[in-house]
């Protein structure tokens, strides 16, 4: 992709955005005031407020390697505390997908040294030893685990009252999304 094909787009989307609301860009020059804090996948075919359709604003968006719940992620933990204690989100959605990378990878064993101590907490998520054989399933799983850590995230345990948390597998083959609760 090159830079100009990213200038083209850009130019697009103003163009798209000025049209629907001449105003838009000066709404969000006043701050963001978003409903939702999204933890999601890096995976470059899940962004959240594309396959939601929703507009820039909404989503309060961090992303790692399957979409991790980690203590000691201090980028995580920071996004967290800013979500609910600055932003006052009402709601938490942690978002996995299909055909997932990170968790392929820690389920089959992936040693590599600069991805070995992440996929750890990864492989731990689906249940360790023994993982291998849960193909997508894995998926939903890892989703269901993650929300759990997050119940007990000392970060969510203090600010976190009255902020649901719903978790989610976005399905690359088709486009559609399976809630977990």
């Amino acid at each position: 992709m090159e830079k100009k094909q990213l200038q083209h787009q850009n130019e697009t989307f103003l163009k798209e955005m000025r049209e629907q609301d001449p105003h838009f860009f000066e709404k969000l020059k006043k701050g963001q005031h978003p409903e939702m804090f999204v933890l999601a996948c890096s995976d470059s075919r899940v962004s959240p407020s594309v396959i939601t359709n929703m507009p820039l604003g909404k989503m309060f968006i961090h992303r790692n390697i399957a979409n991790q719940v980690n203590v000691a992620d201090e980028s995580f933990t920071a996004s967290l505390y800013y979500a609910l204690k600055h932003l006052k989100v009402a709601d938490i959605l942690i978002l996995g997908h299909t055909s997932c990378g990170g968790v392929r990878a820690a389920a089959e064993g992936n040693t590599e040294d600069a991805l070995a101590p992440w996929l750890a907490s990864v492989r731990e998520s689906l249940g360790g030893a023994g993982c291998e054989g849960l193909g997508e399933a894995a998926s939903i799983k890892n989703v269901k685990t993650q929300m759990e850590r997050l119940e007990k995230h000392p970060v969510y345990q203090q600010y976190g009252q009255g902020v649901s948390i719903v978790g989610a597998v976005f399905h690359v083959e088709s486009g559609e999304i399976e809630w977990m609760n």
